[in-house]
């Protein structure tokens, strides 16, 4: 549907730091964000989406935490432990921040300033001093809790030669309590019926944490006992007697305790249970209450994005019914079950995972000529096949050594984890490449608990059965449109001529005309980043006092981190290994001036008259200027030629047009808000809109604008052309613009060592390759070539991509080079 996607880089802050925007071709698309080494570390998020799918939610968005870590600049790195307490019903938390340098040298007795922040708010400040071994023990108390469990703490640490350096350290939660939730499968307990319960324990970080505990009754008699498995998930089979109340009495792993009321039954009712558990088929049981039998008929309904896979009627004319589905009637991914009432009400759900082989491309790779030695060639070639049949599909491939860069493969996130599972879970889903590693009975348990806990209504049924629809905002974008409205005195302008000129990165003119509404559109765009445009209209009549009003669409908001349990409170030190393998090869690449580095200058205070042309686009500097005028002296005039005339030193006009006395012959260029005009088209500026007007014609400062230059320039900047804006309006008929374009995707590097090579410099990389379009043929045949460096490791190959038809593949495949 969408031909655009952005793809975002959030910081800690929630603050948006880039945004890319690339064009969508058959499904796919690759891009890179450049990271400069003056970007702190911490942890960033990149989320992805389309503009169309901002209509559903942010919740169906590709959102990922992400560590970077920076050691090039960085001369102070932190490691941060914390532990809570209570204290009068208040949680106390003592933070012990330890500094060291690069080389894990402490810095010791040095100045700490620290603030300490909880959901933005300041809640205490002080200062301390590190011990010898370079602790700063900082302690703080939250009294609200139940709503303020994260935040950072700002320590500013005062190095020897009177530095300051900042550094931002997460605080992920304020105590150890954990929650506990009891979830009976099918929506709600039903008495006198037997019904799995799902569990799920989740502490104060976010994550999952294991726990144990028996089921009572209300005299206290002991019922059953339940413990979770995996991730603070589990189950347990539990009968719920008529006219009883029950609850969870939950041992904790530091021996604490506390009990826990399960959800109160319901005395009549319908409940689901299915069992996926069987290479073959689904198991689906539907159980009633006594009184329910014999009474309405019961529908079932089992659909995966949006598309209904099964459909069946029921006559309870017993307490329990059986259905076996074959599982060839079922897509791979989160299948949801619903059970409706007589009346099309849902009354009953449940989802399942379905894992099948025939829907994924089987990637058979072929590694005989691939060199195991140090700047070998290493030659691959794979076939991707599903069913049998070769498949035309496009597969992304990366090549790390794994000896430098450890992948953690538990929280991999990759094309199946995403597709598949966590796109269909609300919330966050912890270690999601888990339930990929293994297919074996342990690993599906453990999958259909996280189905348990964590699944939720995709869809609204009620809306869905009465054909309600979300409220369709924004439309899939098939390219870069730009569009708008002409008036004149607040009233359409039909039939109204529009011209769009881009003046900057390419040069090309297109025209239109109004419709009825006095709209036009431009359509089928397609240019990079910092182009700029032009919009000029007229009536039919040529008249050029006109209102252009662009269509713009809002940016989207930068919401909380859904994945906020994968916050690192410590991250350059958990990504210390590979940063000092890094630091070998930014070295090295600097050494030979591959690299450039940002020098951060000392703090100095410059004192100096405020710049009167502060926003000119003057490529001099802005100000610097032979001769400068501003808005208060433009006041009396009805023309800005009239305005000009005889106040501009060595400036004469003949008609409206200015030229230098020392040059009669050439019209001074004329520059709008960085936009070249010609020399009659001062008069179109109004007066009023101007800020400043800056006069070049000394050689000094023309020589700038080339030729161009050679009579003379007069920029003018106006009140609303200060570069903080996409559009700007600065004279009637005629609108400014720089829409946010297409970014250009760099090619990895990736040097060649054949035998013509002769590179005698150091090759310390620890991502070896990336190719994000290897292209398997109608053959089914894709290959893929790159040269070893010269460190030693385990090196991991991993293919994933999408065939014509979206079925899945992803490869893992590691060698040694000795």
């Amino acid at each position: 549907m969408s031909k655009i996607l952005y793809v975002e880089l959030i910081n800690e802050k929630d603050s948006l730091k880039k945004m890319v925007k690339l064009p969508i071709m058959g499904g796919i698309t690759w891009g890179d964000f450049k990271l400069t080494d003056s970007l702190g570390e911490g942890n960033y998020r990149i989320r992805a989406y389309t503009n169309y799918m901002r209509n559903f939610g942010t919740e169906l968005f590709f959102d990922k935490t992400i560590k970077i870590g920076n050691s090039w600049a960085n001369k102070v790195f932190t490691k941060t432990t914390y532990n809570f307490t209570k204290e009068n019903n208040a949680d106390k938390v003592t933070a012990t921040v330890h500094f060291e340098d690069k080389n894990g040298v402490a810095y010791s007795e040095n100045e700490v300033s620290y603030d300490v922040q909880l959901d933005y708010r300041s809640v205490t400040k002080g200062r301390v001093k590190t011990s010898l071994s370079g602790d700063a023990v900082i302690s703080f108390t939250n009294n609200q809790s139940f709503q303020n469990k994260s935040g950072k703490i700002v320590a500013t640490i005062t190095l020897d030669n009177k530095q300051k350096i900042i550094k931002s350290i997460p605080i992920t939660s304020t105590s150890n309590d954990v929650d506990v939730q009891f979830m009976p499968e099918g929506g709600s307990l039903i008495e006198e019926l037997p019904q799995k319960v799902a569990i799920k324990a989740v502490n104060s970080n976010g994550r999952g944490e294991d726990v144990e505990g028996v089921i009572v009754d209300e005299a206290g008699n002991e019922v059953t006992n339940f413990a979770t498995s995996y991730l603070g998930m589990g189950n347990f089979v539990f009968n719920n007697q008529a006219g009883k109340s029950y609850s969870a009495k939950i041992k904790f792993k530091d021996g604490s305790q506390k009990t826990v009321k399960l959800p109160a039954s319901l005395k009549s009712g319908y409940t689901i249970a299915v069992n996926s558990l069987d290479t073959g088929k689904v198991v689906l049981k539907i159980m009633s209450s006594a009184d329910l039998v014999n009474g309405e008929e019961l529908k079932v309904v089992a659909q995966h994005g949006g598309n209904v896979y099964y459909v069946s009627k029921a006559k309870m004319d017993k307490q329990v019914l059986l259905a076996n589905i074959p599982k060839k009637n079922l897509p791979t991914g989160i299948v949801q079950f619903t059970l409706f009432s007589g009346t099309n009400q849902p009354i009953a759900e449940r989802l399942i995972f379905v894992n099948k082989k025939s829907d994924m491309i089987d990637l058979s790779l072929n590694s005989a000529q691939v060199s195991t030695t140090k700047r070998g060639k290493a030659s691959f070639a794979f076939d991707a096949v599903n069913n049998g049949q070769p498949v035309l599909g496009s597969f992304s491939v990366a090549v790390t050594n794994a000896s430098k860069v450890a992948p953690d493969e538990d929280n991999e996130s990759n094309i199946l984890t995403s597709l598949l599972l966590t796109s269909d879970l609300i919330g966050y889903v912890e270690k999601p490449n888990h339930y990929f590693l293994k297919d074996d009975v342990q690993t599906q348990k453990e999958l259909d608990n996280l189905m348990l806990t964590q699944g939720w209504r995709r869809f609204i049924w009620k809306n869905i059965i009465n054909n309600v629809g979300p409220n369709i905002t924004y439309q899939p974008e098939q390219s870069i449109t730009i569009s708008g409205t002409v008036t004149k005195g607040n009233k359409p302008v039909p039939g109204g001529k529009v011209m769009l000129m881009a003046t900057k990165g390419t040069m090309y003119i297109l025209d239109t005309v109004t419709n009825a509404e006095g709209k036009f559109v431009f359509d089928n765009l397609s240019f990079g980043d910092s182009t700029k445009f032009v919009v000029q209209a007229r009536t039919k009549t040529e008249r050029k006092f006109v209102d252009i009003n662009l269509d713009v669409v809002p940016g989207q908001i930068v919401t909380k981190n859904k994945n906020g349990a994968d916050i690192d409170i410590n991250v350059n030190n958990s990504l210390m290994k590979y940063i000092k393998e890094s630091d070998n090869y930014f070295n090295e690449m600097t050494r030979l001036g591959l690299l450039e580095r940002t020098i951060k200058l000392e703090e100095v205070t410059i004192t100096e008259k405020k710049n009167p042309a502060k926003n000119s686009s003057n490529l001099n500097g802005a100000g610097r200027a032979d001769f400068i005028m501003t808005a208060d002296q433009l006041s009396t005039c009805v023309t800005l030629s009239q305005c000009l005339q005889g106040r501009l030193p060595g400036v004469i006009f003949r008609g409206n047009v200015p030229y230098l006395m020392r040059s009669q012959n050439i019209p001074i260029q004329i520059i709008v808000d960085g936009m070249q005009m010609e020399a009659d088209f001062l008069d179109n500026v109004v007066p009023s809109d101007v800020e400043t007007i800056e006069l070049l014609k000394s050689i000094g400062n023309t020589a700038i604008y080339g030729s161009q230059g050679g009579g003379g320039v007069i920029i003018i900047t106006t009140k609303r052309g200060d570069g903080g804006r996409s559009t700007n309006r600065y004279a009637p008929g005629i609108v400014t613009l720089n829409p946010k374009g297409f970014s250009i995707s760099r090619e990895f590097y990736s040097p060649k060592y054949d035998s013509a090579s002769s590179s005698s410099r150091a090759d310390l990389r620890t991502t070896i390759y990336w190719d994000p379009q290897v292209v398997a043929d109608k053959d089914g045949k894709a290959k893929f070539e790159f040269y070893n460096a010269d460190e030693p490791g385990n090196y991991r190959v991993v293919i994933e991509g999408i065939d014509a038809a979206g079925h899945l593949g992803r490869k893992v495949y590691t060698y040694d080079v000795k």
